[in-house]
Protein backbone atom coordinates (compact mmCIF):
# COMPACT_ATOMS: atom_id res chain seq x y z
CA UNK A 1 0.00 0.00 0.00
CA UNK A 2 2.75 2.83 1.07
CA UNK A 3 4.45 1.72 -2.45
CA UNK A 4 1.19 2.24 -4.20
CA UNK A 5 0.66 5.87 -2.53
CA UNK A 6 4.07 6.24 -3.19
CA UNK A 7 3.87 5.80 -6.11
CA UNK A 8 1.07 7.80 -7.13
CA UNK A 9 2.97 11.04 -5.52
CA UNK A 10 5.90 10.66 -7.36
CA UNK A 11 3.82 10.68 -10.81
CA UNK A 12 1.44 13.62 -9.70
CA UNK A 13 4.30 15.50 -8.61
CA UNK A 14 5.61 14.60 -11.94
CA UNK A 15 2.82 15.88 -13.93
CA UNK A 16 2.33 19.08 -11.53
CA UNK A 17 6.10 19.74 -12.79
CA UNK A 18 5.97 19.21 -16.56
CA UNK A 19 6.76 21.99 -19.34
CA UNK A 20 3.69 23.75 -20.14
CA UNK A 21 4.09 24.40 -23.93
CA UNK A 22 2.21 26.87 -24.41
CA UNK A 23 3.53 30.15 -24.39
CA UNK A 24 1.54 32.42 -22.19
CA UNK A 25 3.22 35.60 -24.51
CA UNK A 26 2.06 34.25 -27.38
CA UNK A 27 -1.03 35.05 -29.55
CA UNK A 28 -1.36 32.47 -31.69
CA UNK A 29 -4.86 34.21 -33.48
CA UNK A 30 -4.37 34.67 -36.77
CA UNK A 31 -5.97 38.39 -37.38
CA UNK A 32 -6.70 39.65 -40.61
CA UNK A 33 -5.27 43.09 -41.86
CA UNK A 34 -7.51 46.10 -42.35
CA UNK A 35 -7.03 48.17 -45.21
CA UNK A 36 -9.01 51.76 -44.11
CA UNK A 37 -7.22 54.77 -44.85
CA UNK A 38 -9.56 56.07 -41.71
CA UNK A 39 -8.64 53.57 -39.30
CA UNK A 40 -4.77 54.09 -40.43
CA UNK A 41 -5.55 57.73 -39.41
CA UNK A 42 -7.27 57.72 -36.12
CA UNK A 43 -7.24 53.88 -34.17
CA UNK A 44 -5.40 53.89 -31.02
CA UNK A 45 -1.82 54.42 -31.38
CA UNK A 46 -0.31 53.71 -27.95
CA UNK A 47 3.14 53.27 -27.20
CA UNK A 48 4.39 49.63 -28.39
CA UNK A 49 8.49 48.77 -29.31
CA UNK A 50 8.53 46.04 -32.87
CA UNK A 51 10.86 43.71 -31.92
CA UNK A 52 11.31 41.87 -35.11
CA UNK A 53 8.95 41.14 -37.80
CA UNK A 54 8.37 37.80 -40.24
CA UNK A 55 6.39 36.90 -43.13
CA UNK A 56 5.62 32.93 -43.49
CA UNK A 57 3.52 32.17 -46.68
CA UNK A 58 0.38 34.58 -46.42
CA UNK A 59 1.46 35.76 -42.40
CA UNK A 60 2.98 38.59 -40.99
CA UNK A 61 4.60 37.64 -37.58
CA UNK A 62 5.36 40.58 -35.38
CA UNK A 63 7.28 40.35 -32.24
CA UNK A 64 6.57 43.38 -30.10
CA UNK A 65 6.73 45.02 -26.26
CA UNK A 66 4.43 47.09 -24.71
CA UNK A 67 4.10 47.75 -20.81
CA UNK A 68 0.89 46.68 -19.16
CA UNK A 69 -0.38 43.88 -16.71
CA UNK A 70 -0.65 40.99 -18.56
CA UNK A 71 -1.45 41.61 -21.87
CA UNK A 72 -4.58 40.22 -21.98
CA UNK A 73 -6.59 43.08 -22.61
CA UNK A 74 -4.96 44.88 -25.44
CA UNK A 75 -7.27 45.51 -28.61
CA UNK A 76 -4.35 44.74 -31.72
CA UNK A 77 -5.21 46.11 -34.80
CA UNK A 78 -2.75 46.01 -38.40
CA UNK A 79 -4.23 48.56 -40.27
CA UNK A 80 -3.21 49.44 -43.67
CA UNK A 81 -3.05 53.25 -45.49
CA UNK A 82 -5.14 52.28 -48.76
CA UNK A 83 -2.02 53.53 -50.96
CA UNK A 84 -0.03 51.76 -53.24
CA UNK A 85 3.37 53.42 -53.76
CA UNK A 86 4.44 53.10 -56.92
CA UNK A 87 7.94 51.78 -57.12
CA UNK A 88 9.56 48.60 -57.74
CA UNK A 89 8.49 46.77 -56.04
CA UNK A 90 5.16 48.88 -54.94
CA UNK A 91 5.25 49.75 -51.59
CA UNK A 92 2.24 49.69 -48.76
CA UNK A 93 2.00 51.60 -45.43
CA UNK A 94 0.92 49.85 -42.40
CA UNK A 95 0.55 50.03 -38.61
CA UNK A 96 0.15 48.27 -35.66
CA UNK A 97 -2.29 49.63 -34.07
CA UNK A 98 -2.84 49.10 -29.66
CA UNK A 99 -5.42 50.11 -27.59
CA UNK A 100 -3.77 49.68 -24.26
CA UNK A 101 -5.88 50.43 -21.02
CA UNK A 102 -3.72 48.63 -19.06
CA UNK A 103 -1.60 50.60 -15.69
CA UNK A 104 0.95 48.32 -14.86
CA UNK A 105 4.20 49.27 -15.66
CA UNK A 106 5.62 45.29 -16.23
CA UNK A 107 7.39 45.22 -19.59
CA UNK A 108 5.21 42.72 -21.87
CA UNK A 109 6.35 40.61 -25.41
CA UNK A 110 3.40 39.48 -27.11
CA UNK A 111 3.95 37.69 -30.59
CA UNK A 112 1.04 38.15 -33.34
CA UNK A 113 0.42 36.91 -36.32
CA UNK A 114 -2.07 38.97 -39.01
CA UNK A 115 -3.47 37.44 -42.82
CA UNK A 116 -1.63 39.97 -45.67
CA UNK A 117 -2.83 38.06 -48.06
CA UNK A 118 -5.37 41.02 -48.84
CA UNK A 119 -2.31 43.29 -49.09
CA UNK A 120 -0.89 42.06 -52.49
CA UNK A 121 -0.89 44.06 -55.85
CA UNK A 122 -0.30 43.21 -59.40
CA UNK A 123 3.23 41.16 -59.46
CA UNK A 124 4.84 38.72 -56.97
CA UNK A 125 6.12 41.12 -54.25
CA UNK A 126 5.24 43.95 -52.35
CA UNK A 127 7.12 46.14 -49.60
CA UNK A 128 5.33 46.29 -46.11
CA UNK A 129 6.43 49.56 -44.23
CA UNK A 130 5.47 49.28 -41.00
CA UNK A 131 5.26 53.32 -40.35
CA UNK A 132 5.08 53.08 -36.18
CA UNK A 133 8.30 50.85 -36.14
CA UNK A 134 10.41 52.25 -39.11
CA UNK A 135 10.76 49.06 -40.34
CA UNK A 136 10.06 47.62 -43.69
CA UNK A 137 9.98 43.72 -44.96
CA UNK A 138 9.61 42.39 -48.15
CA UNK A 139 6.16 40.07 -48.97
CA UNK A 140 6.93 37.62 -52.14
CA UNK A 141 3.79 35.67 -53.25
Amino acid sequence: MKKLLFSTLIGLTILSCSKNNDNQNSMNHNFETIISKEQYANAPSDELTINSLDINDNRLKINFSSGGCSGDTWVLKLIDSENIIESSPPQRNLRLSLKNDELCEALIIKEISFDISNLQVEGNQVRLNITNSDESILYKY
